[in-house]
């Protein structure tokens, strides 16, 4: 499905615009969904944005990756260890940034997901200027999918938060 970039924006810049273009489903059908934008000194690309997102990694993010990797293999999900925190300098649809398969790469938007029997997992991120956009969605298909995402869904709000304070700060500081 190819993304319209004005809806995407529109969806942004209004929060009330049916994110169905760039989210796994409408938000009514959602099992998880959450929004976070911040304003940085200059604009930047979104593969920027997860090169910044991705360059300080978390400690307990690790942690968090390695017990998830641990509980979900008994169910039959694949390990997916995290993130690398490599930079990237050029990525295509179908590649693997991390764990996520690369849907889409546009100048100002960039869609990744990761697909299994318990839940699909959305991740878009969106740069408008100097706005930057995380936009995380998830349906679940099972049991295991629904449990799963009770500790994530309330972790991610404060991960994503906490990333994006990093982002904004570190750019922030290259203007000073």
């Amino acid at each position: 499905m190819m993304i319209s970039l004005a809806n995407a924006v529109r969806a942004i810049r209004t929060r009330s615009v049916d994110l169905t273009d760039i989210t796994l489903a409408p938000k009514a059908q959602l099992d998880y969904f959450d929004q976070q934008t911040v304003s940085l000194p200059r604009a930047i690309s979104p593969l920027q944005a997860w090169n910044a997102v991705m360059a300080k990694p978390r400690p307990a993010l690790k942690a968090a990756f390695g017990v998830r990797d641990r509980v979900s293999s008994l169910f039959g999900v694949r390990t997916i260890s995290g993130f690398s925190s490599k930079p990237v300098k050029h990525i295509e649809v179908g590649q693997r940034l991390d764990f996520f398969l690369v849907e889409q790469v546009r100048s100002a938007l960039l869609v990744l997901t990761e697909r299994d029997k318990h839940l699909d997992v959305m991740t878009t991120i969106i740069c408008e200027g100097s706005d930057l956009s995380i936009i995380s969605s998830v349906v679940t298909h099972n049991w295991f999918g629904k449990a799963y995402m009770v500790p994530v869904g309330i972790a991610h709000r404060y991960i994503v938060k906490a990333m994006l304070r990093d982002v904004q700060e570190r750019f922030a500081s290259e203007t000073d």
